[in-house]
């Protein structure tokens, strides 16, 4: 059923002002590290970078990452569920439903993505933990390898020695029976420091056999010596998801279940569990000018899902190990009159991937097919940005990265459910790709400058992409070719701090795209036909008075330039789940030092389903506008807060499929309407 808005969400008594007594001030120069992977000025950046900070995210009426980042340009997002982000992909620059290999999540510089496309486990890190988040748009292989095809998006979380000695108590209730437990700890001394924050998730969800249940606890130890740092990170998650599946449309037969019953499931039985954890140790130290960064990490991560599928039981299980070793170091130097900043690296990743199958996890014990891969990749590259004068900086960098995978599948026909059932063949692949990039900024006037890059980035097959059906639908290993792109953009910056423009265009164009293919004989992953993806993004921030205010725009063209799909010719056809326009607004109301009032706008056009490659479905997925909104009050240690999202009861979805087979029906997945939240925070010192 429809909630209505919290009472309590617009009744927190509130003693406020009418002007704007203390405004936050921009000090300094802002630091970002995802564009060389070593500490830098945002400034004079040859890459296209913007920042979300601490701030933006503490005063956005947003509740989880993949939201605040569709408030960017260029960014968009989807999600199946409304519960905490559980099934949520961001996109950079309209990969559409292959997005979530081709946009790198990064944690700290610590690959998020993983070889079993799996969602990312976005809820995994409270916002608190967050101190900024950085946006590098355009292929960035050169420096971050396969996958950073659309960009990078990093995630930097908050260093223990840059915050008072506190205790911080959240407890946070919303709609559908949420709640949400938080408390996070620092202490730092002169030189070693420790923050941990622990979270506990709980929430009915919106829709039927939709609870989710998730708790999560991160940590990070820091000590400074004479040379430099040594930082120590961990965490580790548990979840557990109910999936309440999709909503089906087909008119001819009279049926709109997304109309009748949104919060409906068809699927009482299916559920989702996950849960893993992280270490990674970071070493950097300083050797006169130069710079040396050591970074280790491992990563595990097991899953388990059943699907009833109307009598006819699926349950996978899944375990994933993953191994990282990046040294890299800068050499500053000068020659000629230029002044060289050279960052030489290596990349070692090793994973490790284990996945059983069964029809009940009684019988998992026996199971019908047990598929086993380890995927190895090694890579080198060089980056080197200079200073050709006062106003112009230039970048020019290389990669070369090798990559393997060995696959093998035992199948047993003796195992409960595995009569009728095929094991693949094994099989192995070995590939060699290069990235390559040139970039640009010239400062036109102390406010102005102009940016662009060319680049070109790859990306390769995971295992879960290479494990499919032969047109006799016996399990088999497809392995395909190494998906490149070659990108180009250039752009506009103007001004700093709270008043600022940034302006860009892009033209990309992909070849050998990896993505599903339905309508082949059997069914798989493929390598599409050429594609091409061209755009302009547009944002604007402005102080005016006690009110900063905050603007948005993408215009996104995604397209196929040749090849043929199910006989029609794709020729100019528009790449399905790919929004033509994307509008965010904002505005944060400083009502006096201790109150503040967000709200956010954001409309998304219409866009095709995923399946619609041949674009001859009328129906798209409907466009869109949400609105939202957030109160905050400090009262000393105390902080008081409330939340309205989809303020006006918007219907919408934003992700849908359409049959292959029947022109007429599609599957849905409804988002919440109107629901809102509460919460109240202490800070003990």
């Amino acid at each position: 059923m429809r909630q209505t808005p919290l009472a309590l969400a617009l009744s927190v008594a509130l003693a406020t002002s009418v002007h704007a007594e203390t405004l936050p001030v921009f000090v300094g120069e802002t630091i970002v590290v995802t564009p060389t992977r070593f500490p830098q000025a945002l400034s004079g950046q040859t890459a296209n970078t913007t920042v979300i900070t601490r701030q933006e995210i503490e005063n956005s009426p947003q509740a989880t990452l993949p939201e605040i980042l569709a408030q960017q340009a260029g960014i968009g997002m989807r999600d199946l569920y409304g519960n905490n982000a559980a099934a949520s992909t961001v996109d950079l620059r309209g990969f559409g439903a292959a997005a979530d290999q081709n946009t790198l999540i990064l944690l700290d510089g610590r690959r998020l993505n993983d070889i079993d496309l799996s969602a990312i486990d976005w809820s995994a890190l409270p916002l608190a933990a967050v101190e900024r988040i950085e946006i590098v748009r355009g292929g960035s292989s050169v420096l971050h390898g396969a996958g950073a095809v659309a960009g990078v998006v990093n995630i930097i979380t908050r260093s223990p020695l840059r915050q008072a000695d506190q205790a911080v108590g959240k407890l946070q209730l919303g709609s559908y029976s949420t709640r949400n437990y938080q408390l996070t700890g620092n202490l730092a001394g002169e030189t070693a420091g420790l923050r941990i924050t622990a979270d506990h998730y709980r929430s009915d969800g919106w829709r039927a056999n939709n609870e989710n249940r998730q708790s999560s606890a991160n940590g990070d130890a820091r000590w400074k010596h004479a040379l430099g740092e040594w930082v120590f990170k961990f965490g580790g998650t548990s979840q557990t998801t109910r999936l309440p599946g999709p909503r089906t449309v087909e008119p001819d037969a009279g049926l709109d279940e997304v109309a009748t019953d949104p919060e409906g499931t068809n699927t009482p039985l299916d559920w989702a569990k996950r849960k893993g954890y992280q270490v990674g140790l970071n070493g950097s130290f300083e050797f006169g000018r130069n710079d040396v960064l050591l970074a280790l990490d491992y990563r595990n991560k097991q899953q388990q899902a059943y699907f009833d599928f109307g009598g006819f039981p699926e349950y996978k299980d899944a375990d994933l190990d993953m191994w990282n070793f990046a040294p890299r170091a800068r050499l500053p130097f000068e020659t000629a009159g230029v002044a060289h900043s050279l960052v030489v690296g290596a990349d070692l990743q090793r994973w490790d991937y284990r996945l059983h199958t069964s029809n009940s996890p009684a019988n998992i014990g026996t199971p019908i097919n047990r598929v086993d891969a380890e995927q190895n990749s090694a890579a080198l590259y060089v980056h080197d940005e200079m200073q050709l004068n006062p106003a112009t900086r230039a970048a020019l960098g290389g990669r070369v990265e090798w990559f393997e995978i060995d696959a093998n599948d035992q199948y047993d026909p003796t195992a409960p459910g595995g009569l009728f059932g095929s094991g693949a063949p094994g099989g192995s692949q070995d590939e060699t790709e290069y990235a390559l990039e040139l970039g640009l900024n010239h400062r036109l006037a102390p406010q102005h400058a102009l940016f662009s890059r060319i680049a070109r980035s790859f990306r390769f097959a995971t295992v879960d992409e290479i494990y499919g059906f032969s047109p006799g639908f016996a399990h088999e290993f497809q392995f395909l070719k190494p998906q490149t792109s070659h990108d180009a953009q250039i752009g506009w910056e103007w001004g700093s701090g709270t008043r600022r423009l940034r302006s860009a265009a892009y033209y990309m164009r992909v070849k050998d795209e990896i993505h599903l293919d339905i309508y082949s004989v059997g069914v798989g992953n493929t390598n599409f036909a050429p594609l091409e993806r061209y755009g302009l993004e547009f944002d604007a921030h402005a102080r005016l008075g006690a009110v900063d205010w905050r603007a948005a725009y993408t215009l996104a063209y995604a397209e196929f330039t040749d090849g043929t799909l199910d006989g029609v010719a794709l020729h100019g056809k528009d790449v399905p789940l790919v929004p033509r326009h994307k509008l965010a607004l904002g505005a944060l109301w400083h009502i006096d030092g201790q109150t503040r009032l967000s709200a956010d706008v954001q409309y998304v056009s219409s866009q095709r389903m995923e399946n619609d490659e041949p674009n001859r479905f009328a129906q798209k997925i409907p466009a869109y506008t949400l609105v939202d909104v957030k109160l905050v009050r400090q009262i000393g240690n105390w902080q008081l807060a409330a939340a309205l999202n989809n303020l006006f009861d918007q219907d919408y979805y934003t992700y849908a499929v359409h049959s292959a087979s029947n022109a007429d029906r599609f599957n849905a997945y409804p988002l919440p309407g109107r629901s809102g939240w509460v919460s109240v925070e202490y800070a003990f010192e």
